[in-house]
């Protein structure tokens, strides 16, 4: 699209309608799989660092978009439930790494089946298998959006 062009009032309406319901939905299948005793920013790292393996503490406020303090004291929370560990970087021994434990690998597996199941749930006694199959065929076309 060129400077001077507007977006389409399909395109702007389009844009508004996917952020709200992406966002209210993201909140709710968050909510699905909550554990009482951890936070929704310690779910997100731990769910962060199951993709990632090792990483330093300021990778993972960078990642999240928070302060590198509050991340070591997420961090710090996180290992005094037995669900991260620090380590030395065997390539530079001034850096902790973080990687999960078999505890906290287990709480993100539980978690991410929580959600799975969650949401399967709702489309499965709210939708038509017609309108599964316009979920899926939406997603492809917003997937195409992420692509450069």
């Amino acid at each position: 699209m060129s400077e001077n062009e507007r977006p389409s009032p399909s395109a702007v309406q389009a844009s508004r309608e996917v952020r709200a319901v992406i966002s209210r939905l993201r909140r709710r299948i968050l909510r699905a799989s909550e554990a009482e005793d951890l936070t929704l920013g310690q779910s997100s790292v731990l769910a962060r660092m199951s993709d990632q393996g090792g990483v330093t503490a300021s990778e993972l406020a960078a990642i999240e978009g928070v302060r590198h303090q509050s991340m070591t004291a997420t961090v710090a929370a996180l290992a005094s439930m037995g669900l991260v560990e620090r380590h030395p970087d065997p390539d530079d021994g001034r850096r902790l790494l973080i990687t999960l434990t078999a505890e906290g690998v287990r709480r993100v597996e539980e978690g991410r089946q929580a959600r799975t199941e969650w949401l399967a749930g709702r489309l499965q006694e709210r939708c038509t298998e017609q309108e599964r199959r316009t979920v899926i065929a939406a997603m492809a076309v917003l997937e195409r959006l992420n692509r450069d």
